[in-house]
């Protein structure tokens, strides 16, 4: 990779607009792709960001439905529940050489990225940040911090080192994580607790820790053992210090989609979790009586444990 990277940017929403911005204010060049209406109004209007962090301004972007040229890095940020739609514009030839760098929540999705694109060029990467797309090309970063753990089991040391340096150097602090399990893990015994029961019962993380403390430390327990037996973190008293630390108005993304009737990423927060659980023999019965609560709802499925 050179100094000035061509990098590609998929699904250019909360984390994908931003990342997007930062990369073209720092002089890279940034190929967002998405449906033609949005497309259409990042190739007029560019990416408006409003951060307290990085203040507010607006990057030049192309955008385009498909790639269709080799770039050094593309940046998978889509939701799991339309991830596959999504991949259809980024094929396996047209990726070439390219890192492809999955943004997603979960911990599955490695696996089926790298038996579609090259298995040594798929760098999964964990990001801590609070950020929202209000409107196509307009980027609200409510964070004071934007954090990149980025990681890849076979990929050269080198590739990834030099995008952590890019993406540094555009803004979010990157530390390439050695172990690859362990990052993604991580996240997931953060993200899941909190996703499932916000979600749950329709209030913010503060009404959770305390009307329904009981059931979140079971949660976070159960989650930790799963870690564990997969090779990841597991220290629930650390999990709920966390959340204890956030604002006690911090609502979950899953929260978010429930709330505005998308489709929720159940199956590849709650659903990967218990087929984990059964892969160990870890009895996970809160984990499982929640996320059955929830895939009864609308726009929640749940594919087969196993």
């Amino acid at each position: 990779m050179g100094n000035e990277l061509t990098v590609a940017v998929l699904g250019p929403g909360g984390v994908g607009g931003l990342l997007a911005a930062l990369l073209s204010r720092a002089g890279h060049r940034v190929i967002c792709l998405s449906g033609e209406e949005t497309a259409r109004t990042l190739r007029t209007d560019g990416i408006r960001v409003h951060s307290g962090h990085f203040g507010d301004f607006t990057a030049r972007v192309e955008a385009d439905t498909h790639l269709r040229e080799p770039v050094d890095a593309c940046l998978v940020a889509v939701k799991h529940t339309a991830l596959d739609a999504a991949l259809a514009r980024v094929a396996a030839p047209a990726l070439a050489d390219g890192l492809l760098v999955p943004f997603l929540n979960g911990v599955e999705h490695p696996a089926a990225l790298r038996a579609r694109y090259r298995p040594d060029r798929v760098a999964p990467a964990v990001i801590r940040v609070e950020s929202t797309r209000v409107a196509p090309g307009v980027i609200e970063h409510g964070s004071p911090f934007a954090e990149i753990d980025l990681t890849g089991a076979e990929v050269p040391r080198t590739r990834l080192d030099a995008l952590a340096e890019t993406l540094t150097a555009a803004g979010p602090a990157t530390r390439v994580q050695d172990d690859e399990t362990a990052a993604l893990w991580a996240k997931m015994s953060f993200l899941a607790p909190m996703a499932l029961l916000t979600t749950r019962y329709g209030v913010p993380l503060g009404d959770v820790r305390t009307r329904h403390r009981d059931e979140l430390t079971a949660l976070v327990e159960e989650t930790a053992a799963i870690s564990r037996a997969c090779g990841g973190p597991g220290d629930p008293a650390q999990t709920l210090a966390r959340y204890d630390a956030f604002p006690s108005s911090m609502r979950s993304s899953m929260q978010r989609d429930a709330e505005a009737g998308r489709p929720l990423e159940l199956d590849a927060i709650g659903g990967a979790l218990l087929r984990a659980a059964e892969r160990h023999g870890i009895p996970a019965p809160v984990t499982a009586g929640v996320v059955g609560e929830l895939s009864a709802g609308p726009g929640a499925e749940i594919s087969g444990r196993g």
